[in-house]
């Protein structure tokens, strides 16, 4: 059977090299004569493949050496509690800015350990744009700003880095990072969980100044804590060792094929193909501000949503599945990470025509 071109929001679509070298080193990585799976966290195999994988990470995102950079687990989500039990350091609030259903949870979270300022939301247009820079309403004595640069949910982005005038910026990128090229240092904290951009469910990563670490609030777990992690390299219990692996075989691809800089034109054009097929038609319609749209996931509905169940089953007769907008909002989303290759993009955008024609 030949591979269809998958659209999931998350875990996502791979690059085919590397499910190929995957298969290749499934039994006997490097003569070994073992899988990766079967690997000691610490033996010399592993931690071998560890600090090269770190080491790649590094050199993609110009990683400053003042941050540590942890290889954890528990998702995105586990996130959520980890960031103020870790960067309150004292404090009692924190700001947090609402921009979809990502950002939500993350809120709810930080009221278990703080007092929550929302410095921004647009909840008021249903989460279909990036607040304003000039409408955040910061307080000077938060421990922390956090926000989402990029909801799959609405398909909304942020393609500016907030001012947050010295207060530490926290960021979760689960769905954006290694998309483009950022500026580390304008971050105290960045998190992402590894499903869509960087390899399988099950690893997530945490980029943190290192200068902020060893303050915990009072009752902390140790596996919640930063420094520990930091202090025993990702090694304070068995990580997520073949999600580490995948990750690090994603990292030598985006290399091999330019870095950052050259992926970020690759979802430019993939993201404009998409955008211009909508904005061309009144029979489709994508509910995001033009100015915040995403580059990683676009939303869309039909004109008519009595044809949606009718676009799913044909969409997925071509090859192209996990077309179905999130529950919470319905309509059609189309997740174009990384490892979506042009092709698939095309040949969405001719069905979609096709599509309109027949039924327009």
């Amino acid at each position: 059977m030949e591979r269809i071109y998958n659209f999931s929001a998350g875990p996502a679509v791979l690059p085919q090299e590397v499910l190929e070298q995957a298969r290749d080193e499934m039994l006997n990585w490097q003569g070994s004569g073992m899988s990766v799976m079967e690997m000691s966290h610490r033996g010399k195999e592993f931690m071998g493949i560890a600090a090269q994988t770190e080491a790649d990470l590094r050199e993609l995102l110009a990683i400053p050496t003042t941050y540590k950079v942890l290889f954890l687990q528990g998702g995105a989500s586990s996130q959520f509690a980890m960031v103020p039990m870790n960067l309150l350091r004292g404090k009692t609030s924190a700001d947090y800015v609402n921009t979809g259903e990502w950002s939500k949870k993350a809120i709810k979270e930080a009221k278990k350990f703080c007092s929550v300022n929302i410095a921004a939301t647009s909840e008021d247009k249903n989460f279909s744009y990036a607040p304003a820079q000039d409408k955040w309403m910061l307080n000077k004595d938060a421990a922390y700003v956090h926000y989402t640069p990029n909801e799959t949910i609405g398909g909304v982005e942020f393609h500016w880095v907030p001012d947050t005038g010295g207060v530490p910026l926290v960021a979760d990128m689960s769905s954006n990072i290694l998309s483009k090229q950022i500026d580390v240092s304008q971050y105290a904290l960045i998190y992402a969980g590894a499903q869509k951009n960087i390899g399988p469910a099950g690893l997530t990563i945490v980029i943190v100044r290192e200068d902020l670490l060893g303050q915990t609030v009072a009752g902390t777990p140790s596996m919640f804590d930063y420094k520990i992690h930091a202090d025993n390299e990702s090694m304070y219990n068995t990580p997520p060792t073949y999600a580490m692996y995948i990750a690090s075989l994603v990292f030598k691809l985006l290399k091999s094929k330019g870095g950052l800089a050259a992926m970020e034109q690759h979802n430019i054009a993939k993201a404009n193909a998409l955008y211009d097929c909508l904005d061309s038609s009144a029979f489709y319609t994508c509910p995001t501000a033009r100015e915040n749209r995403s580059r990683m996931n676009i939303p869309f509905t039909l004109k008519d949503a009595a044809l949606d169940e009718i676009f799913l089953k044909g969409a997925k007769e071509h090859g192209l599945a996990q077309l179905k907008g999130h529950r919470s909002v319905g309509g059609m989303r189309a997740s174009i990470y990384n490892a979506m290759p042009i092709e698939g993009v095309k040949a969405l955008v001719e069905y979609m025509k096709a599509f309109e024609k027949k039924n327009g």
